[in-house]
């Protein structure tokens, strides 16, 4: 039998291109944030949990432990947990098992990325997960199988690029109220269209930009949790799943890795109709196709019908559906782990409140984040309620 486990606490920094703190001074930040938002000081906290993406990003090997001092993980139990883009919601994941399971009241759980020290590109950081044999020789990268999948998504279901720019359109524009955002911005269609052409079909404006950053959350126990709030915002669902990381073995138009990982954390959560009992959801968006495909895996919307609700408003901040009102990876940037753990943090003050200008316009008692890393093959999500 598991306790329950509340969110009651959250911090986060600026997401940048090039910030001047080092990866442990970020978490530091961040951890800073979230105890004051908690009310709690280090004291109160007995295990981190550290998410961070390839240590080739800031050349630091062994990133849990250099992280460790920043996060507050001096002199108690603290892990790393690294699923690639689905770190950030996988560390909350690694934290609820904490205190679920009894072992601990508390748990600070700390995302940090820092991609701006890896030159000419962050890009070249993911090289080495490519197969040497099939995959290196072909000269791929992850832009060139991201756009092989946007492409194969675009012909099954009929889409336009058009269509798909309105994402970013969307998010871009949301991210204009997020204090901490990095690209925020008021652009159109014909913008994004017209924007430098990387891969066809992506062009700039359709990818998220490389990023600095570190976000925070303070998990605690049920009966910990009622001393400090009387708003706890409770972790009923999560679920994560990887699939082959041969991308050639699976057809790219459907994001099944995650409707599984979406299938276990509903089935915990006892969602039956994620549309209905769900109010809002931080989507995983480095591209601008990837917020339509996860809103599809995650059930959110029938294959290929995405696009549609978008295009209707339904995903607006003031829509029946809400997607990323934070502005998502698109407007508010990408620091890897971080920007998965920045969609709990999201969550949690929609929940809470306590999203200011962003703060989405109907009553929300209920939200998902997700995130998605690897070859395309790893789904994480995490359901939140009042």
């Amino acid at each position: 039998m598991t306790r329950k486990v509340a969110v009651i606490g959250a911090g986060m920094t600026l997401f940048r291109r090039r910030l001047l703190e080092t990866g442990r001074e970020l978490s530091y930040e961040a951890s800073r944030m979230a105890l004051e938002s908690a009310g709690m000081d280090r004291k109160d906290i007995e295990s981190v949990v550290i998410g961070s993406a390839p240590d080739a990003f800031d050349g630091v090997h062994m990133k849990g432990e250099y992280l460790l001092e920043g996060a507050g993980g001096i002199g108690m139990p603290t892990s790393r947990v690294y699923v690639g883009g689905g770190t950030g919601v996988f560390s909350p994941i690694g934290g609820w098992w904490h205190v679920a399971s009894g072992l601990f009241d508390t748990c600070m759980v700390v995302a940090e990325e820092k991609m701006s020290p890896l030159t000419p590109h962050p890009q070249y950081a993911f090289w080495s997960i490519f197969d040497h044999t099939l995959e290196r020789p072909l000269g791929v990268t992850l832009l060139w199988i991201f756009a092989l999948e946007m492409r194969r998504y675009m012909q099954v279901y009929g889409i336009k690029e058009e269509e798909i720019a309105l994402v970013a359109v969307k998010n871009k524009l949301n991210a204009l109220d997020h204090p901490c955002a990095q690209l925020g911005a008021k652009i159109t269609v014909e913008d994004v269209m017209r924007s430098e052409k990387i891969v066809s079909p992506v062009k700039r404006l359709d990818v998220s930009p490389p990023s600095d950053g570190a976000c925070a959350v303070v998990l605690a126990s049920e009966e910990v949790a009622r001393k400090y709030t009387d708003e706890p915002v409770w972790i009923d669902g999560v679920g994560w799943n990887v699939d082959s990381q041969y991308w050639t073995d699976r057809d790219l138009c459907y994001p099944e890795y995650l409707e599984r990982a979406a299938r276990m954390a509903y089935k915990m959560a006892k969602i039956d109709d994620p549309r209905k009992d769900l109010d809002f959801a931080e989507v995983y968006d480095p591209f601008d196709y990837k917020e339509l495909h996860h809103m599809e895996g995650l059930m959110l919307a029938k294959k290929g019908e995405a696009p549609k609700l978008t295009r209707e408003g339904l995903t607006q901040r003031d829509g029946d559906f809400p997607v990323n009102p934070s502005g998502g990876l698109l407007g508010v940037g990408n620091p890897i782990a971080a920007a998965g753990l920045m969609k709990v943090c999201e969550v949690f003050w929609q929940l809470r409140g306590e999203a200011g200008k962003r703060q989405v316009k109907k009553d929300v008692n209920r939200g998902l984040a997700q995130a998605w890393g690897d070859l395309l093959q790893v789904g994480t999500v995490i359901t939140l309620r009042r």
